[in-house]
């Protein structure tokens, strides 16, 4: 399975000591260049720095394809237009999004976009959480994770924890 990420599953999974879940989901994780260089470079002190840079099972690529990193960075930061377009590439499986903005555009672009909080549905579902409500919680406490209420309720339902 090919899957990129941006950098706020990373960081925010980092934050609440629940990184390898992605690891144990889907193995390899590729990152592109612009995420590699905002969490290890400029954020270098942040939650999932040194991760990205020690283990193995992140894997930093540069999309080749310029010209749409620039057309998406018109709209989108630069670490969602390459992983947009790191994704699109790759013809990757999954593509790990959390704004809204991106991941509407990535799916208008044909990628398959899931979220922090489907990851954590996931790995419930395939029994390496126990409960995603705790999580939560330490989303919003430790990592500063804003979740609308009507969200955070639509999660919590969809884990069987309502």
């Amino acid at each position: 399975m090919i899957v990129v990420s941006n950098t706020s599953p990373i960081i925010n999974l980092a934050a609440i000591g629940q990184l390898e879940l992605l690891r144990h989901l889907y193995g390899t994780i590729i990152i592109p260049h612009a995420v590699y260089h905002e969490v290890a470079v400029k954020g270098d002190k942040q939650a999932g720095a040194a991760e990205i840079q020690t283990w193995q099972w992140f894997e930093s690529r540069l999309a080749q394809d310029r010209a749409l990193v620039r057309r998406l960075e018109q709209q989108l930061d630069a670490g969602e237009a390459e992983a947009i377009a790191l994704a699109i590439e790759m013809r990757a499986d999954l593509l790990l999004l959390d704004e809204r903005r991106g991941r509407a555009i990535a799916r208008q672009l044909g990628v398959t976009v899931t979220g922090l909080l489907g990851v954590l549905l996931v790995g419930k579902q395939h029994g390496h959480l126990v409960a995603v409500k705790p999580l939560l919680g330490a989303l919003t406490r430790v990592a500063g994770f804003w979740i609308d209420e009507q969200l955070y309720r639509q999660v919590l339902e969809s884990a069987g924890e309502l």
